[in-house]
């Protein structure tokens, strides 16, 4: 994200505009192998109960709901050969889950580079990739045409790329964006499901200051009824807000993880009271502070993902929570270990299972060559990096329909999460463990994910 979206640095760094703008050339597979770990010998104990939350369930959600997924950004697989493009559809489809992509920016070139003059190439793409891998397809309704914020027409130059793309249409040109995210639903009638926007960019520049969610939800509105005038049966949802945090504050969203920005409640509230309709709400976030926090430390911050669920659930009369994005990596120079790095990462995904959201997607920061941390494949061979094989299992084992339990471990450095066949476990140490977890004792490596059949 550019210096001057006003967002904080953990999204800055997640989204360079040079992915953005569509660097196009990389290996994108998925393989279907779990993500690591045997089951234990079976030993009796009494544990203790696991701390934490209870188990809900996602409101109203399809119980086959994959719940989990990612988002294409800069590269992907349609952008390197036919013939790897059909063996990462044919991986993917063996664990079906949620794929979104931007209408313009991150993998997308400018869908309409003058009025009424379309450009469809890229977003057929896509969603071809989407629709040959078995994914259920999501489009986010981002970003805007040049001509609708005021630069020129014709497709998007480099320069623009770089400084423009997260401006917001300016309002007398709030139609046209909404006439353009019609003709994309009307486009792509096997997408099913849209997010309006994208933390609302060009809307909301300084985060100490409160957003202009006036002017988001005039276009959030009209964008509504234009894609439903076209499409009754698609599902929309917004207002895809980044729930920023700090050490210290006054608002009443708030833990041992921090205090969410007052401005960033006031935005989402006054959008739910003032908006059209909405078929699910949409929300983005980190477990660190603006300042690179980890309150109390890297697991303990985790709570902030279950936390703001929770407050959503009970502020919007229980509708469907998505989480669009979600970051619990540092981005101040502090290094992990892939092994921690990824303990981290299941163990948010705990979270979001735990208190019942429904949707929860991955942003894969995929580079076209090099070491990619965080990424779901390797760049060069397209073989399933672990971070892809952990979103492959929570898709299988913990959809929208599962029937989630919080179960017992004896030793609270383990976390646990189980359903009727499977259970998954987090060392959260950086040191060997042995626990009972669920009646068996298993011994975990540091920061091991294990799972283990019940």
């Amino acid at each position: 994200m550019s210096s001057g979206s006003g967002g904080s640095a953990w999204r800055r760094a997640a989204r360079k505009i040079a992915s953005a703008a569509g660097a196009l050339a990389v290996a994108l597979v998925l393989a279907s192998c779990a993500s690591g770990g045997t089951a234990g010998d079976a030993a009796p104990a009494q544990p203790a109960p696991t701390p934490g939350a209870g188990v809900r369930k996602p409101p109203g959600a399809d119980p086959a709901w994959p719940r989990w997924g990612f988002t294409h950004t800069g590269v992907s697989a349609n952008n390197v050969t036919d013939r790897f493009e059909q063996d990462v559809a044919r991986a993917l489809a063996q664990t079906p889950m949620l794929q979104n992509q931007h209408i313009m920016g991150f993998g997308a070139l400018n869908p309409e580079p003058r009025p009424q003059e379309f450009f469809w190439e890229d977003l057929d793409s896509r969603t071809n990739l989407m629709r040959q891998s078995g994914g259920t397809q999501i489009l986010t309704l981002c970003c805007a045409p040049d001509w609708m914020k005021g630069g020129p027409e014709g497709p998007t130059q480099e320069s623009a790329w770089k400084e423009h793309l997260e401006d917001a249409p300016y309002p007398e040109h709030f139609d046209d964006f909404a006439k353009l995210s019609a003709a994309v639903a009307a486009k792509y009638p096997d997408v099913g499901y849209f997010m309006v926007w994208n933390e609302l960019k060009g809307f909301w520049k300084d985060h100490s200051k409160p957003a202009d969610i006036k002017g988001y939800t005039e276009l959030y509105n009209k964008v509504y009824d234009a894609v439903k005038a076209v499409r009754p049966d698609a599902k929309i949802g917004g207002p895809y807000i980044g729930f920023d945090s700090n050490k210290t504050g006054s608002s009443e969203l708030r833990g041992p993880w921090g205090v969410v920005n007052q401005n960033a409640l006031d935005a989402f509230e006054y959008w739910f009271k003032n908006k059209k309709g909405a078929d699910f709400v949409v929300v983005d976030g980190a477990s660190l502070t603006d300042a690179h926090q980890m309150l109390p430390d890297a697991f303990g911050a985790l709570s902030k993902f279950s936390a703001v669920t929770t407050w959503l659930r009970q502020k919007t009369g229980d509708l469907p929570v998505w989480w669009s994005e979600w970051y619990f990596v540092p981005e101040d120079g502090t290094t992990w270990s892939e092994p921690m790095r990824l303990a981290v990462q299941a163990a948010s995904m705990m979270e979001f299972a735990r208190s019942g959201a429904t949707t929860a997607l991955y942003w894969n920061p995929q580079a076209k060559q090099g070491a990619c941390q965080g990424c779901m494949w390797d760049p060069l061979t397209g073989a399933a990096l672990p971070t892809g094989r952990l979103v492959s299992d929570f898709a299988r084992w913990f959809p929208a329909g599962a029937d989630v339990e919080q179960v017992a471990t004896s030793d609270p450095k383990v976390r646990a999460l189980a359903q009727p066949r499977q259970l998954v476990m987090v060392n959260t140490a950086g040191a060997q463990i042995t626990a009972t977890v669920d009646g068996k004792q298993f011994t975990l490596r540091p920061y091991e994910i294990r799972w283990s059949d019940r």
